[in-house]
């Protein structure tokens, strides 16, 4: 008779969540609101209303979080922004901040 697989090792296994990134967008005086909307939405896949409303907070206060992502899903949105904004002659900027 084998004593195989009648032990069971116990260990604790702890999974840390990856720390997590917020996306900021800067109010500028040149970035058309319409630009603003059709990257939060195109990019952020934000629906049109709640990027309307994104837009108007940038707008009133200077800046406003955009989304929470994990840093590459982050990074990789805030840079796809600023190449459409680069392409299209804006000043636009946004920064990755951790949460």
């Amino acid at each position: 008779m084998s004593l195989q697989g009648s032990f069971k090792e116990k260990t604790n296994i702890r999974i840390k969540e990856p720390k997590k990134y917020q996306v900021v967008m800067l109010n500028d005086d040149f970035t058309t609101m319409d630009f603003v909307v059709s990257v939060l939405v195109d990019i952020f896949k934000i629906d049109p209303v709640k990027a309307e409303q994104i837009m108007l907070t940038v707008h009133r206060n200077g800046k406003a979080v955009v989304g929470v992502y994990p840093y590459d899903i982050a990074v990789t949105k805030t840079n796809a922004a600023m190449e459409r904004a680069k392409i299209e002659g804006f000043p636009f900027r946004m920064l990755v901040e951790e949460a």
